[in-house]
């Protein structure tokens, strides 16, 4: 397993990637959407939660992500003495008609098709997504964490309609009209999934590509009205199976999976990893069950992660292993000791595994 740490788009700079290197990381998962743009937000390096209206506005619907900044950052990251492993998310101003079955559906298709032949042009091989209507959202901050740390959690049911105008909880149009999208039932979901993949597994599979799911966060069926697509731990199978690729994986979440009312997070996690359909993995600690729970550093929830990772060893899995968010630390420097306190622990936890 290799050790990385994922950088939103505003954090992607040479002192970020210095810290990195000095925690021990080899590899990096990276954030092109800024998600804070014009959204209200805490700490900027904290995870955005934002409210009602999203975390904020989507980006430029007419500017995909090109080859040469790609190539650029791979560059810029390579210098630094790292790898990049993943892209993170979509634009929602590029595909949000994939998700909303909308006007412009062939068209996002084809900016999807797009972004992952650049991808695979600049060498990087792993591109994350989430496919929800409704997005991250639903999300509470407080002093959860030991000793009063600032974290994320959940306490009840999100309700709220999605106004028209967002997909994937930010504002792709916002001169978008009053009044709300209707809602989708899960048949629609999955069957807007298959078309995604129908369409672009075939592209990613020729680029080199490896397309990973993310569990929808908080794993309920249903936010804001919308039908939810991976909520339980079973559901991950259909999604591989729904086309069966070694270009169609998972973007394994352990927080989401110990959030799920079903299952248990061992087993998941030794079923999917046996299959060798995990692209990389997320590692985060909670307390609690969606929708209500709380998130915790990372030695100290309801999951075991040293089991986690004895269990992903044994089945020889080889990805990059992030710590998804972690609560923030009381200091000048808050998310970078909440990282740092992370990135040690999982450090440690590998080479007494690997010792063994």
């Amino acid at each position: 397993m290799k050790l990385g740490l994922g950088l939103y788009r505003h954090m992607l700079t040479r002192e970020n990637f210095q810290f990195a290197r000095q925690a021990g990381v080899t590899h990096l998962v990276v954030h092109l959407v800024d998600y804070f743009k014009g959204g209200a937000h805490a700490a900027q390096d904290n995870q955005p939660t934002g409210n009602q209206r999203g975390w904020g506005l989507a980006g430029d619907p007419n500017r995909l992500w090109t080859l040469d900044e790609l190539l650029a950052l791979r560059r810029a990251i390579n210098d630094a003495g790292l790898q990049l492993e993943a892209i993170e998310n979509f634009d929602p101003a590029h595909w949000h008609d994939v998700l909303l079955d909308g006007p412009l559906k062939r068209k996002h298709l084809q900016n999807v098709k797009t972004t992952i032949q650049r991808l695979g042009e600049a060498g990087i091989p792993i591109m994350g997504y989430n496919f929800s209507v409704a997005g991250v959202c639903g999300r509470i901050t407080g002093p959860f964490a030991r000793g009063g740390a600032e974290s994320v959690g959940m306490d009840g049911p999100c309700d709220a309609p999605v106004p028209l105008g967002m997909a994937w909880n930010m504002v792709c149009d916002p001169d978008a009209p009053d009044g709300f999208l209707p809602p989708v039932t899960h048949d629609d979901i999955w069957r807007r999934l298959g078309d995604f993949l129908d369409e672009v597994v075939p592209v990613a599979e020729a680029a080199g590509v490896t397309l990973a799911a993310h569990p929808d966060d908080p794993p309920t069926p249903t936010m804001r009205g919308h039908a939810r697509l991976v909520y339980q731990p079973r559901l991950f199978q259909r999604l591989l199976d729904r086309r069966p690729s070694p270009a169609n994986s998972l973007e394994f979440c352990i927080g989401t999976i110990a959030e799920m009312t079903e299952g248990d997070v061992y087993e998941t996690v030794d079923l999917y990893s046996r299959q060798r359909r995990v692209a990389y993995v997320h590692l985060r600690n909670v307390r609690g069950k969606a929708p209500h729970y709380q998130e915790t550093f990372i030695d100290e929830g309801d999951v075991d992660m040293l089991r986690v990772l004895q269990i992903l060893h044994a089945n020889r899995f080889d990805g990059v292993i992030i710590p998804d968010h972690t609560p923030q630390m009381s200091c000048a420097a808050p998310w970078h000791a909440g990282m740092a306190h992370a990135l040690g622990y999982m450090r440690a936890a590998l080479q007494a595994i690997a010792a063994q």
